[in-house]
């Protein structure tokens, strides 16, 4: 535990010097902008795709960069030369961009709704989302060496995250199917919160269990490419 408390301090230190923190209020202050001027009727109808939007560039596209700064600085092959544990220095980065993530979303929508939200489906949706693109942005990331290279290859999988349950979400194309897309539940969550669908009691359950099921899955990849493409590379395994 004092290993994760010192990687969490670390990982805070890191993101505000690589100016992600201000980013974030960035974004914040972005989606506002947009939500603003909208109409009080029409907010809530928009608010869901603001947060996975929000989600979207905070979980997926702030660890990615993150990623590469520590390459950059060859600080990320160094890791495995500390007693920190994988889990630890993961679950560090998880925690501090969670937190900056529900944060942001939280004061967006307080700000441009009120609070008149609620804030269960809320608060899972966006914790389940943001975690999903995080962990996404972090596996994607590991096996390149450049951002540009990285970002071509990570719009196929960012289209999938996000575009898909938004057609879904949008009635555009109702395909069972896409139910196996996780980032499916936290998107129809964020539309309960918001009063805009109604959701059967299974469809609660699968917004929750599935992609905590995807979680565990993803944290596995996770482990398995650091290995392939960090450790293996810094000549540890």
């Amino acid at each position: 535990m004092n290993r994760l408390t010192s990687a969490l301090r670390l990982e805070i230190t890191l993101q505000v010097r690589q100016k992600f923190l201000h980013a974030a209020v960035f974004s914040g202050l972005i989606w506002l902008a947009v939500l603003l001027p909208m109409s009080h009727a029409l907010r809530p109808i928009a608010e869901p795709y603001i947060l996975l939007g929000d989600i979207a560039i905070i979980g997926f596209f702030f660890i990615g960069g993150s990623v590469f700064f520590e390459k950059q600085e060859r600080t990320l092959g160094a890791v495995i030369t500390t007693p920190l544990r994988f889990w630890e220095y993961l679950w560090a980065k998880l925690i501090v961009l969670l937190t900056v993530s529900v944060v942001v979303a939280l004061i967006v929508v307080s700000a441009a709704h009120g609070f008149a939200y609620r804030p269960l489906p809320l608060l899972t949706g966006l914790a389940l989302g943001t975690l999903l693109m995080l962990l996404v942005g972090f596996i994607t990331s590991l096996p390149f060496s450049s951002v540009s290279d990285w970002f071509m290859s990570a719009t196929g999988p960012l289209a999938v995250m996000t575009g898909l349950p938004v057609l879904y979400y949008s009635g555009v194309w109702e395909n069972p199917a896409l139910y196996v897309i996780p980032t499916l539940g936290p998107m129809l969550l964020l539309g309960q919160a918001f009063d805009q669908v109604a959701l059967a009691p299974w469809q609660v359950g699968y917004a929750v269990l599935y992609p905590l099921a995807s979680l565990a899955v993803l944290f596995w990849a996770a482990r398995t490419l650091f290995g392939r493409y960090v450790i293996a590379r810094s000549g540890g395994m």
